[in-house]
């Protein structure tokens, strides 16, 4: 079941009409964000990333209601991460300036004894590089697969919204994230947090009305975008591979996904302030740019259904 979100996370993102956002549309970060199965999969991957540090493990833990709300902590995670992207400026600044507050009171010391607070720069880059390659990566792998050109744009966009969470380094490439797990890799370390993490996500609690299948699916999906040799160091095993069945039934739904909006998706809601058709995320790269051309020279656009990604 869902729990409802918080008044700071209840985002209009129609209004106020006209007004810009972080990320611009059309580019690689409106076409992956908009993509809810490629969200799931890269959001339980980027919580496995961050997990493998012990002091991010233990500020989650012990500093948030994860442990007794796991589902309602993620929804609000996630609707941070829309209105990074689709909420007009406003708006984003003003509910990643709460998340930052928050964050400072996040101190604390991991069962070892090492002290780590939220805001040190090291994690702050750490976790915003899991998020932005989690959910790229898993587009690539599982909705379609993204040139290395558009990887380098989906990464430039994303780095007005990680510089506002206080990171310092965001990431400019897949090199770039490659190397700071190197950096980290000799703090990573297997928990049971991790496991009881992945069966709250096969549980299926999050939408009970999707099949436990896609849950058990997706879960293993994520563990699959973590390198071999850290999922050997976090003791992910053969239980956690994912099946042929599973990998071709994730892509089905995430080609589908891909193709189908809702005036309440926020893509949709964000396209409609911007004087856009509800349906421009799902449009295909060219047709958006003819759009985004016309209204720049200042010819009218009319929604035309059926042109889709």
């Amino acid at each position: 079941m869902t729990s409802p979100l918080p008044p700071a996370y209840q985002v209009d993102f129609r209004h106020p009409p006209g007004e810009p956002g972080l990320v611009p549309a059309g580019s690689v970060q409106w076409r992956v964000f908009k993509n809810s199965i490629a969200l799931g999969i890269g959001g339980v991957a980027a919580v496995l990333f961050e997990f493998a540090d012990a002091r991010i493990r233990s500020g989650v833990w012990d500093h948030s209601i994860y442990k007794t709300d796991p589902i309602g902590r993620s929804q609000r995670t996630g609707m941070a991460a829309m209105v990074g992207v689709f909420g007009p400026q406003s708006t984003a600044r003003q509910v990643i300036g709460g998340v930052n507050r928050m964050h400072r009171k996040v101190a604390g010391e991991t069962p070892t004894g090492e002290a780590y607070r939220a805001l040190d720069p090291e994690l702050l880059d750490w976790v915003s590089a899991t998020a932005g390659y989690g959910f790229l990566e898993a587009y690539h792998r599982f909705i379609h697969p993204l040139s290395a050109a558009q990887r380098a744009s989906y990464y430039a966009d994303g780095e007005a919204v990680a510089r506002l969470y206080g990171v310092e380094h965001p990431l400019t490439s897949d090199a770039d994230f490659f190397a700071m797990l190197e950096r980290l890799f000799p703090r990573f370390e297997p928990h049971a947090i991790n496991r009881e993490f992945l069966d709250i996500i096969m549980s299926g609690q999050a939408a009970p009305s999707i099949p436990k299948f896609l849950h058990r699916a997706m879960a293993r999906a994520s563990v699959s975008l973590l390198p071999p040799k850290l999922r050997e160091r976090m003791e992910l095993g053969a239980e956690f591979d994912l099946s042929r069945r599973e990998r071709l039934a994730l892509r089905l739904a995430g080609r589908l996904a891909d193709r189908v909006s809702s005036p309440a998706m926020p893509a949709y809601a964000a396209a409609e302030r911007l004087g856009l058709p509800g349906r421009f995320a799902w449009y295909r790269p060219e047709r958006q740019k003819a759009i985004l051309a016309a209204r720049s020279a200042g010819t009218p656009q009319q929604d035309t259904i059926g042109t889709v990604s």
